[in-house]
C-alpha cells in the first residue's frame, strides 16, 4: 500500500511540474510575435432604417512585434459579409475589418464575426449589434 501511494504521489507531483512548464513556456512565446490591439470589439448599429448603409470597420492595431498576418474572417451568417486586409500588418501599424450587414431585414442584429491570425490560435470574437426597422413611407401603406 505504502509503494502504491508513493507511486502515486511521484506522479502527482512529476505532471504538475511539467504543466507548470509548459505554461512558463507559453507565457515566453506569448511575449513575441504578432498581437492585435482592437479599438472597439463591438459595433452598435443602434436603430437603423431599412436599406440603410450597413458598411461598418472595426479598427486595430498591430501592438506585437512581428507582421500581423489575418488569414481568415468569417461571419455567423449569410446577411454578414467581413473584408479583411490583404497583406501583412507590420507592427505598429493600424488596419480596418470591414463589415457589410444587409440592411434589407427589419429586425435586430446580433452577429459575430471571427477573425482567425497569427497572434492568436483562437479565433478572436467581433460583435455587431443594433436594431433594423421598416422605413416610415413603408409603415404607412
Amino acid at each position: 500500500m505504502k509503494k502504491l501511494l508513493s507511486l502515486l504521489l511521484t506522479l502527482t507531483v512529476g505532471i504538475s511540474a511539467f504543466s507548470q512548464a509548459d505554461t512558463k513556456e507559453e507565457a515566453k512565446d506569448d511575449a513575441n510575435g504578432a498581437k492585435i490591439t482592437w479599438k472597439a470589439n463591438v459595433i452598435d448599429y443602434g436603430t437603423i432604417e431599412k436599406g440603410a448603409d450597413g458598411v461598418r470597420s472595426f479598427e486595430f492595431t498591430n501592438t506585437g512585434n512581428e507582421p500581423l498576418i489575418i488569414s481568415r474572417v468569417y461571419s455567423s451568417c449569410g446577411c454578414t459579409v467581413p473584408k479583411k486586409p490583404t497583406k501583412p500588418v507590420a507592427p505598429g501599424a493600424s488596419e480596418v475589418i470591414e463589415v457589410k450587414y444587409n440592411t434589407n431585414r427589419v429586425g435586430p442584429i446580433r452577429k459575430t464575426i471571427s477573425v482567425y491570425s497569427n497572434a492568436s490560435e483562437v479565433p478572436y470574437p467581433l460583435k455587431i449589434k443594433g436594431t433594423v426597422v421598416a422605413k416610415k413611407e413603408e409603415e404607412k401603406k
